[in-house]
């Protein structure tokens, strides 16, 4: 039994060794096949982005139809290699199986598909490009690769986002770098007792000898707020181009200059002060606002007493 046994089993050994050497001149040119069905996908996708770069949105079409265009190939390379080394493979009986489980590979891969289909419209609609300057919730930086499934972005502090291409379509997207003119601003506080109209004549001057600053649109100075310790002034002025290297490096510069003149020129820029004033309640003009003198206690002949007869008083009015 067990030299029966041992028969069969190298019977079958060599049956499938036959079976491979067959095979193996199909495998070879099938393999052929798929390489030269490869190079034929890549070669299409670069004639492709050739074809439309000099359209508008070329870039992205490209990027669309020619990565479209190489994944067919190489599919229809595959599904013809495989037809060459298994005779009895069909591509018809191939297809109709993925139809039956189309649904469940939807359902299977949903986030996948939903972040291609996005990739496409950005390629297609192009809110922004590569190398655009972009705001998406807490991250900012450079577009560096605009893919089917998500977009790569390098952070001013040198790390790479990868934000899926849903998140992207779905939600606000600034782009700070759409333009090539960018306006910047910035408040300056000055003091109640300065000049107004002459603060605003300074900040104009340093605006406009500024390199970076653009003299069309023309800057501005104009007052925007009375708030509780100065009269605030902003200053508006646009750059060119405006990535955030140009906006750091005039800001820098405009702050600066600015803060520089107005010092010289006699202008206070003042920081937050709280002024406390202590009122005594037992005076007998308290609530007569006409007699009443807000920050010191009257003195005893109804006088306002000066400031070095303020502990005298005080003494005065606590003895028996």
């Amino acid at each position: 039994m067990d030299e029966i046994s041992i028969t069969l089993a190298w019977e079958k050994i060599e049956l499938m060794l036959q079976e491979t050497i067959k095979l193996l001149p199909n495998l070879v040119i099938g393999t052929i096949i798929f390489i030269l069905f490869w190079f034929i996908a890549r070669f299409v996708r670069s004639f492709v982005r050739q074809l439309v770069r000099g359209r508008r949105n070329g870039r992205n079409l490209g990027l669309v139809f020619g990565r479209l265009a190489q994944w067919f190939i190489i599919i229809l390379g595959a599904l013809v290699a495989l037809t060459i080394i298994l005779p009895s493979f069909k591509p018809s009986d191939f297809l109709a199986s993925l139809g039956i489980g189309g649904v469940a590979i939807g359902f299977a891969f949903r986030d996948v598909l939903q972040n291609f289909l996005a990739g496409i419209l950005i390629l297609l609609t192009e809110p922004f490009q590569l190398n655009d300057q972009i705001v998406f919730k807490d991250f900012e930086g450079t577009v560096e690769n605009i893919e089917t499934r998500a977009t790569t972005i390098r952070t001013y502090d040198g790390r790479r986002v990868v934000i899926p291409n849903a998140e992207l379509f779905t939600n606000s997207v600034t782009v700070n770098t759409a333009f090539d003119k960018r306006r910047l601003e910035y408040d300056f506080g000055i003091g109640y007792g300065d000049d107004i109209a002459q603060a605003k004549q300074i900040i104009l001057a340093v605006l406009h000898e500024q390199e970076d600053v653009l003299t069309d649109p023309a800057p501005e100075a104009i007052v925007v707020a009375l708030a509780d310790f100065t009269i605030n002034i902003r200053a508006r002025w646009w750059i060119n181009p405006p990535r955030q290297a140009d906006l750091i490096s005039a800001n820098d510069q405009v702050l600066e200059a600015v803060c520089v003149r107005l010092a010289e020129q006699g202008i206070d820029l003042p920081f937050p002060t709280q002024q406390i004033l202590f009122h005594d309640q037992t005076e007998e003009t308290d609530g007569d606002r006409t007699r009443q003198r807000e920050g010191w206690p009257v003195a005893l002949d109804g006088s306002a007493p000066k400031a070095r007869d303020l502990v005298k008083a005080l003494r005065q009015r606590g003895s028996p």
